[in-house]
């Protein structure tokens, strides 16, 4: 099969060799609608600008774009998103790169990343959440043979670097059984995400190998927040079947169950040992202070940044996944047995 150049492009489209040019690099003198008949035909006829496809384009933006969907507040007014942002600088800083963030806008076609900032050759790579990087997002970028990397699993062949869901359920659950608690629930988190369903495979794995059997309608769904923990503990609490301990998906939902066991007399950790994902934001103060699992965000920013930037430097790199550690940060909430 021949391979499409410019001139082919200009032809299908019936304009200039140097308007395609001007196309490619986003000239403000091209109309919208011809860089959209120019664009859709460059599609059809899966052409890859030599200069993408062979990642040694001539010149380096010196630009690395981190995507966030701005009508997502959730995604970046939080702790989270600012050490993943301090961990992706502290690595391409010193090499003289810039982090550029960009929001994704995936309804306007013309303000699409893609075209703003990846055809247009803006950043020589990406980095964004598994949330944002759709399946269509990613094997158009890896058609374009573009430097990513995806915070969060995903398809391959895309590179991705995530914490250790599964690990981390173990460990929360595999602590509450040393503390010796045995009837363990489980609350927070929607039924089908991803993060959900290995943090509740964790959960479900120390049971197992502990040979408890899982009590159904002790895992609970629903909102990874407040409100969700405090009507979830509740119910469970007065039921006639009463857990006595619960791995929570967030500490915030954490924090709705400290309030619902207050609330009914119950008595944290000799009545209910109470455990939680994430470290953030105030476990340590909380009464009586919560046992977490620390996820380091900052790293998983460095992790990301040092694979975009092999990525970048060379190819022909193989698509590598790392799964990092979290860290258990025991505290009063379940230590019945201090060691």
């Amino acid at each position: 099969m021949m391979k499409v150049t410019i001139s082919d492009i200009a032809k299908a489209a019936n304009v200039a060799k140097s308007t395609v040019s001007k196309v490619l690099n986003d000239s403000p003198k091209i109309s919208q609608d011809t860089k959209r008949k120019v664009r859709d035909i460059m599609q059809q006829m899966n052409y890859i600008p030599s200069s993408i496809a062979t990642g040694l384009a001539r010149q380096s933006s010196l630009n690395i774009g981190l995507l966030v969907d701005m009508s997502k507040e959730s995604e970046f007014l939080n702790q989270f998103f600012y050490n993943i942002i301090g961990g992706i600088e502290s690595v391409i800083g010193p090499l003289n790169y810039e982090l550029t963030l960009s929001n994704v806008q995936h309804d306007r076609p013309e303000g699409h990343f893609l075209n703003r900032l990846v055809r247009s050759k803006r950043v020589d790579g990406i980095i964004a959440n598994n949330s944002v990087l759709t399946e269509e997002l990613s094997i158009e970028l890896n058609r374009l043979q573009f430097p990513y990397i995806s915070i969060g699993e995903i398809i391959p062949p895309a590179s991705w670097v995530d914490f250790d869901n599964v690990l981390g359920g173990r460990m929360l659950t595999g602590h509450l059984l040393e503390q010796g608690y045995s009837a363990i629930a489980f609350i927070g988190g929607q039924q089908f995400e991803t993060i959900f369903t290995h943090r509740c495979n964790g959960f479900l794995q120390a049971l197992q190998q502990a040979g408890i059997t899982v009590n159904s309608n002790w895992i609970v769904n629903g909102q990874s927040d407040e409100h969700g923990g405090y009507q979830a503990a509740l119910n469970l609490l007065q039921s006639d079947e009463r857990p006595d301990s619960i791995v929570c998906m967030s500490s915030y939902v954490a924090f709705g169950v400290l309030q619902a066991a207050k609330e009914l007399g119950i008595n944290v950790p000799s009545q209910l040992g109470i455990a939680a994902f994430d470290e953030y934001p105030l476990s340590r103060y909380t009464t009586p202070p919560l046992t977490s699992l620390n996820i380091d965000t900052f790293s998983l920013g460095v992790s990301s940044g040092h694979l975009l930037m092999d990525r970048i430097r060379n190819s022909e790199l193989p698509s590598r996944s790392l799964l990092l550690e979290p860290e258990l940060i025991p505290r009063q909430s379940t230590l019945r047995n201090p060691s």
